[in-house]
């Protein structure tokens, strides 16, 4: 923490007075100016922050940071020689360009999220299929064309590898090369033929951003393309097919009477030849429309649409082609599912994946490391909690375990054998998270229920709940105070009785000031509210959070690691730790990777270099000489450095979110991260 004083207390002071007191990291403790009813001056007694008319009483020893706001020159000097020796000095100016750009980048940020939901409005609506992948070759956008013709749904897809999900895909390949391939034919894993162009992303930089490819169904096409000219050709081309297949197959001809089925139809339907063959297409239809009839009349094909056939009215689903030959309409094909079988088969997955959900809490307050006060408190607190119907808010940052003591509360309720759903709320826009967390009324069957009412009689853990849009922040005090759900393009109520279980590493209090977030559901939720100190608070907890470490990663890694040296240990100790528990993880695993097989004992020399956490840690903004002056840009830079680093690792490398809470565009922090090379393993 950084203490900062203002000299001048005008419109440019109050200004950066307002900037400086959102972050985090940095602390104002005095204000000066010779008009005690300056604006700032008013504002800082608001703030509780010392005022001051003489600004030379204000500067102390321990400041670390003081910005001239008045303009005059002689202060400016005056400040020169009387700041401590180690103090910034920064004139007002600066800081309220620095106010002014990111003031702008914010709207110019709003600008962008505006475009970015008509793109995706726009890309959603076009019949052709669309998948981009970045860098990584993990899928970052899949329209709803492209789900259709994969039969792939969107959620399962995005954040994956590209070759996981479509295996033949030749993405990569354009990564590699960097070169576009226009109109190439594919046969995908499902047999549906696709011509398709893809395209690297190249910014004007030459940057490579990824790649993405445009592909069009061509499948009825092929499938019907042939060099044959009536429709009797066709028939006995078809014939030894349509009779093979297990799949319910019928065909009539431009005027709409039945000239072929397959045993397969027979069989679902209950209709024999004789019920079917020169009958109009309407003869096997128990309830709704022909969709041979249709097709004729349009001569579109027709998906997914559901009636009941035969004399037993089995539901079905049917899918309806126009056989057109030389430009001429020759009849339609159809194939048709039984509803029944995929109903069961829909029904077995979603067991399988309550199964799975199910099994997600898997940590008890048995797995959890504590030696400290603070830390045992905060268990003890938490197993009171599991005992109440309450929901519960934990509270931490980024890497502290919020999730494992979510796991934990649980398990130790009488919830336990039921379910326990973990949703990351900044993981999802609005509109996908509706879906998810509350169904979607006019959705696919597996899509109608969200997780509320999955969790029916369990859990739901929602992680990360201070990102919520105010939609949805009214949805979750509804379930609160309701216990009901509506459902996305619904109406009618749903109860549910779900035990909440929310985290967050925002200042909730501040983004209430600021209308972020909702007076009335943070007072739902903080009924039972546990803190969960950081790592550096509960210094007590290190040496054996790395030993239960080491006895994990032995596992995962093949290793025989039995301790640490006091000498590594103390140099660890001294660290503070600004990704948490997370980070801990991360600098063990390390340091066992660069071991030899043979070793039993991390050393200091296996541990990675640790980051700096603060501007007392920064040589270039001290130098290393007494009367060394550093480039005001240089500081600037290895302080932004260091500050999206950890806004980076507190968002778990979300880059979207980074740079929401930057103010900066996404293009512009890729710029600055491959500017100071920052990454994952940075």
């Amino acid at each position: 923490m950084q203490n900062v004083i203002i000299v001048g207390a005008g419109k440019g002071g109050t200004a950066i007075l307002k900037l400086f007191k959102q972050a985090e990291m940095l602390r104002i403790i005095a204000i000066a100016d010779i008009d005690e009813h300056a604006p700032g001056v008013k504002l800082a007694k608001e703030l509780n922050i010392d005022t001051y008319i003489d600004y030379r009483q204000a500067v102390e020893s321990d400041i670390d940071i003081i910005v001239e706001a008045t303009g005059n020159q002689e202060v400016f000097d005056e400040l020169l020689r009387i700041k401590p020796e180690n103090c910034v000095l920064i004139p007002g100016s600066i800081a309220h360009i620095m106010f002014e750009l990111l003031d702008e980048k914010e709207s110019l940020l709003k600008q962008v999220q505006k475009n970015t939901m008509t793109r995706d409005l726009v890309l959603n609506s076009i019949h052709d299929g669309m998948i981009v992948i970045n860098t990584n070759e993990q899928i970052t956008f899949m329209n709803e064309a492209a789900s259709q013709i994969l039969n792939l749904g969107k959620e399962e897809a995005m954040q994956q590898k590209v070759l996981d999900v479509i295996p033949d895909s030749k993405l990569p390949f354009i990564l590699k090369s960097r070169e576009s391939e226009i109109n190439q034919h594919l046969t995908l894993e499902n047999q549906k033929s696709v011509i398709t162009t893809r395209i690297p992303l190249i910014t004007n930089e030459g940057e490579l951003l990824g790649a993405f490819s445009v592909f069009k169904d061509i499948t009825e096409v092929v499938g019907l393309a042939e060099e044959i000219t009536n429709l009797k050709e066709i028939q006995v081309m078809l014939e030894s097919i349509i009779q093979s297949s297990e799949e319910a197959i019928s065909v009539v001809d431009e005027t709409g009477r039945g000239i072929m089925i397959n045993p397969a139809y027979t069989k679902l339907t209950g209709l024999s030849d004789k019920e079917v063959i020169g009958k109009p297409a309407t003869a096997d239809i128990s309830e709704g429309e022909s969709m041979h009839m249709k097709v004729l009349q349009t001569r579109r094909p027709v998906r997914g649409a559901r009636m009941k056939v035969g004399p037993y009215k089995r539901d079905v689903l049917v899918n309806v082609a126009p056989i057109i030959v030389d430009g001429k309409l020759k009849g339609s094909v159809g194939v048709i599912h039984d509803l029944s079988e995929i109903e069961s088969l829909t029904s077995e997955l979603k067991r399988a994946r309550q199964i799975i959900r199910n099994l997600e809490a898997k940590y008890t307050f048995d797995d959890i490391v504590a030696e400290s006060s603070d830390m045992k408190l905060a268990l003890e607190q938490a197993k009171v909690g599991a005992k109440t119907p309450t929901p519960v808010l934990l509270r931490g940052e980024s890497g502290t375990g919020k999730e494992l003591i979510a796991h934990a509360i649980h398990n130790e309720s009488k919830r336990k054998h039921m379910k326990f759903i973990r949703v990351n709320c900044a993981a999802y826009d609005e509109d996908m998270l509706d879906r998810i967390l509350f169904g979607d009324e006019k959705g696919a069957p597996e899509q109608q229920k969200g997780y509320f009412e999955e969790a029916h009689h369990g859990s739901i853990f929602l992680d990360e709940i201070g990102d919520l849009s105010h939609h949805l922040q009214s949805k979750i005090l509804r379930v609160l105070e309701e216990q009901t759900i509506v459902r996305a393009r619904g109406t009618e109520p749903i109860f549910v009785d779900v035990r909440v279980i929310a985290s967050t590493n925002v200042n909730l209090e501040r983004a209430i000031m600021t209308k972020e977030f909702s007076e009335t559901l943070y007072y739902r939720l903080s009924k039972f509210p546990i803190n969960i100190p950081p790592l550096r608070e509960r210094m007590e907890d290190l040496e054996p959070l790395i030993l239960h470490l080491i006895y994990q990663l032995n596992e995962n890694y093949g290793r025989n690691v039995k301790q640490i040296s006091n000498e590594a240990l103390n140099k660890l100790r001294k660290y503070n730790y600004p990704g948490n528990v997370r980070e801990l993880e991360n600098i063990v695993g390390r340091a066992m990777i660069s071991m030899e097989i043979q070793d039993e004992t991390i050393k200091e020399n296996h541990l990675p270099p640790l980051r700096k956490t603060s501007l007392d840690d920064l040589d270039i903004i001290h130098g290393t000489q007494d009367d060394e002056v550093i480039p005001l840009q240089d500081a600037i830079d290895e302080f932004e450095k260091q500050l999206i680093l950890e806004t980076l690792e507190k968002n778990n490398f979300i880059k979207s979110k980074t740079a929401e809470q930057l103010n900066i565009s996404i293009r512009n922090l890729y710029y600055k991260m491959k500017k100071y090379n920052l990454g994952k393993d940075t």
